[in-house]
């Protein structure tokens, strides 16, 4: 699965993709946040208020409650603003 950074995601990541490969429990965005959030300080610190954190599955916005399955990319991003 490719996992795609935006904004100050990326810079504090310091990626602004990556290809991951999540366990099976991995089931929806949130869990997704969760785990990649596990993998070290970088990505930890950037979904420490994950809540705030947006997500599009294969370019779709999503809520943090969506399925993962068949999914070929996640982008993560800040919320937006219009205007």
């Amino acid at each position: 699965m490719k996992i795609l950074y935006f904004a100050w995601l990326r810079e504090r990541i310091g990626l602004a993709e990556e290809e991951v490969a999540p366990p099976a429990e991995v089931a929806t965005v949130a869990d997704l946040a969760r785990w990649l959030a596990g993998r070290d300080e970088a990505h930890a610190y950037a979904f420490e208020n994950a809540a705030v954190v947006r997500a599009a599955l294969d370019r779709r916005h999503v809520k943090p409650d969506a399925a993962l399955a068949g999914v070929r990319e996640v982008a993560f991003f800040p919320p937006m603003t219009g205007g």
